[in-house]
């Protein structure tokens, strides 16, 4: 790397919240990511959910910054609750970041449990627990004193305290969360909205942290949210506002954006043989960091989705504006809103 790319890149560490030491791994596509903002979200929107999340970053400036994630949910007990029920969740999420290849292997286990305040509301709460596995390659890393004056000699001693390779630690987190949705039919209404809106916190007495010091501690990390889907009069069309505010440590972050989502098609009622299916386009901004188009495709019980980080921050003349490009996709069964909850004879009607 160049050295005015070197500098440019430090200076930014001020002022691009992902990159501080110490932050949480984070898609752009956040709704899709559930887990990741709150436990109590398992189970809120279907009945079964499974995704697969992949980011790739920052190849512009550095050796690319690679994140890859997968979660399941599982609602249990709904039929003999009347309304009220629990659901499962299973995450793991890793990165891979750096010349070094610091590593990060994050596996969680969850549950979540939803109280029907009627048809149209219920709130949830939900516990996530797992491991914090970190890794880094030693060897790869190069310090000052290993510069003779005119290059760099791997022989010469670094004058740095040997930091460990691996580190683990026991993890944990938990939240809350209202869903509203006013019609059992969504947009097929032509007068639906639907909309979560909650918090979380996660690292909850996290321990060690470092690869050097046996006292550093990651941050808890704090998430406030909301994401609805809301009718736009006399159509079957929708538009879906959402935002994010994440703060850990001296670090925050705030996302917030929309997306136009057009109805394409519902099933049909008796034969099945026509799917729900809808084309979903629009954005969203990372404040002082990204603009980030957005593209979500869902038919039937499947879903893919696309977005690219398009770099604004002070990292501009580095990485030319290129962020990271983001895939999703998604398999869902079974809506858990309204009247339809704890049914397995209806599907999701978009």
């Amino acid at each position: 790397m160049k050295t005015k790319h070197i500098i440019l890149f430090l200076l930014t560490l001020a002022f691009v919240p992902q990159l501080v030491k110490g932050q949480d791994v984070h898609f752009s596509q956040y709704a899709e990511t559930p887990s990741i903002i709150n436990p109590a979200l398992a189970g809120v929107v279907y009945n079964t959910r499974a995704a697969v999340n992949y980011k790739s970053q920052w190849q512009s400036v550095a050796t690319k910054y690679e994140t890859m994630g997968f979660s399941f949910e599982q609602t249990i007990a709904r039929e003999k609750l009347k309304g009220n029920y629990f659901a499962v969740a299973f995450n793991v999420f890793r990165d891979a970041a750096g010349d070094a290849k610091l590593r990060n292997l994050n596996p969680n286990l969850g549950i979540t449990y939803f109280q029907k305040i009627n048809k149209k509301m219920k709130v949830s709460g939900g516990l996530q627990s797992g491991l914090n596995y970190r890794t880094i390659d030693v060897s790869a890393l190069r310090w000052d004193e290993q510069y003779n004056g005119y290059a760099y000699d791997p022989n010469l001693p670094s004058g740095e305290s040997t930091p460990r390779s691996a580190i683990t630690s026991f993890d944990m987190g938990g939240g809350v969360n209202l869903n509203y949705v006013q019609s059992d039919k969504f947009m097929s209404a032509k007068n639906a909205m639907k909309f979560d809106v909650g918090i979380a916190a996660y690292h909850y007495r996290l321990g060690r942290n470092s690869f050097i010091t046996t006292t550093e501690k990651l941050n808890t990390r704090y998430c406030a949210y909301f994401s609805g889907d809301f009718n736009i009069p006399n159509s079957m069309n929708a538009l879906a506002p959402s935002f994010l505010y994440m703060r850990q440590g001296t670090s925050n972050e705030f996302i917030a954006g929309a997306l136009f989502k057009f109805i394409l098609g519902d099933p049909s009622v008796y034969t099945q043989l026509k799917k729900p299916h809808a084309l979903s386009i629009g954005g969203y901004y990372r404040f002082r960091d990204a603009v980030i188009p957005s593209i979500l495709y869902q038919y039937d019980t499947y879903a893919i989705g696309i977005s690219y980080d398009i770099n604004v921050s002070a990292l501009t003349p580095a990485s030319k504006r290129r962020g990271g490009i983001e895939i999703m996709l998604r398999y869902n069964l079974y809506p858990t809103y309204g009247t339809h909850l704890g049914r397995k004879d209806v599907k999701a009607s978009y």
